[in-house]
């Protein structure tokens, strides 16, 4: 199996009961790690995706419903697993503070006009990690570049180009007006609210029915939640209004921590929001003087098949963004 740098994370079986994959945003994070729990017991080369709502971004989204003192409870609940974990603890003071600094950072970047047509452009440099069965039945890690670029159409109309070293490719449009949180498009993140507890409701209504009590998830809504906002804020950029939203709504997600130091996959450094989750750290790197969004990366905490512990065995840095007339063109081509 293969854990790749722009996809969420999907246990197996919450894979295969899901519907189709959904159409735009490349794999970013659908799957992070797709078959966690069964990466050390059928025989055979594994293909380990990561984290949840991707470039092939996020699922279908429920209606938002409750007030979010209820979301975030029913959140909290589930953070060990379909509500049936441990009661995560509440956010890192100090990873809250992060947050608002960089939903503050976010709130007075000039909002560049998006034409219909047009296309969000991101270039991205990373790794996945592939583990595979060896001749004498060990298994073996091995990274892949996972590096690309990618146009996601503003509007819906056409559907997403990515170009990696290996090749391009294209992926289904959404459609205008048919766009989720899981799939997303400029004009629908426009269409979000700009309040963090309505926009925390939307996104723990879509967790708490995908991996809430009674769905056999063992992710939880929480940790759904988190990996959701980060997968928005790094793969199409948001208005500024709904970015600062974001960062303040997962500063209400139980168990968000701070991380001093991390290393996204450009070699830059910088300081990190996480969450834990089964074992592996999410993060998402921030920049230590600006607070912009660097990367994300997930890392092990303890020894397993895909590495030691401290091995980031995912890692997606964004090198440049900006909005393109044409797919296949960089901005200012």
């Amino acid at each position: 199996m293969r854990r790749t740098g722009w996809h969420r994370t999907l246990p197996a079986r919450e894979h295969h009961r899901r519907a189709s994959p959904p159409p735009s945003l490349p794999s970013l994070r659908v799957q992070e790690h797709l078959m966690r729990e069964t990466a050390g017991a059928a025989p055979g080369a594994r293909t380990r995706a990561w984290s949840r709502r991707p470039l092939a971004l996020l699922l279908a989204a429920g209606a938002a419903t409750g007030a979010v003192t209820l979301a975030v409870t029913l959140g909290a609940s589930g953070s060990g697993g379909g509500g049936r974990g441990p009661v995560a603890a509440p956010p890192d003071p100090a990873a809250v503070r992060l947050l608002d600094r960089a939903a503050m950072t976010a709130q007075a970047a000039a909002a560049a006009p998006v034409r219909d047509g047009q296309y969000l452009y991101t270039k991205t440099t990373g790794f996945s990690t592939s583990l595979a069965e060896t001749g004498n039945g060990g298994m073996e890690a091995a990274r892949t570049d996972e590096s690309a670029e990618r146009w996601v159409s503003a509007d819906g109309s056409t559907g997403t180009l990515t170009r990696t070293a290996s090749g391009t490719s294209q992926d289904p449009a959404p459609g205008k007006g048919r766009a989720t949180i899981n799939s997303p498009t400029h004009r629908f993140l426009e269409s979000l609210p700009t309040d963090p507890d309505r926009l925390l409701e939307t996104i723990y209504a879509d967790t708490r029915l995908n991996h809430g009590a009674g769905s056999g998830s063992t992710t939880g809504p929480d940790q759904e939640a988190f990996v959701a906002i980060g997968d928005l804020l790094r793969t199409v950029e948001a208005p500024p209004g709904v970015s600062a939203a974001l960062y303040r709504a997962a500063a209400r997600i139980p168990g968000v921590v701070l991380v001093p130091g991390a290393t996204d996959a450009a070699g830059r450094e910088g300081v990190a929001v996480a969450r834990i989750h089964n074992g592996e750290r999410t993060e998402w790197i921030f920049d230590k003087a600006t607070t912009h969004l660097l990367g994300e990366r997930t890392v092990l905490l303890k020894d397993s098949p895909w590495g030691k512990a401290g091995t980031a065995v995912t890692s997606t840095a964004v090198i440049a963004r900006g909005i393109a007339d044409e797919a296949g063109r960089a901005p200012g081509q």
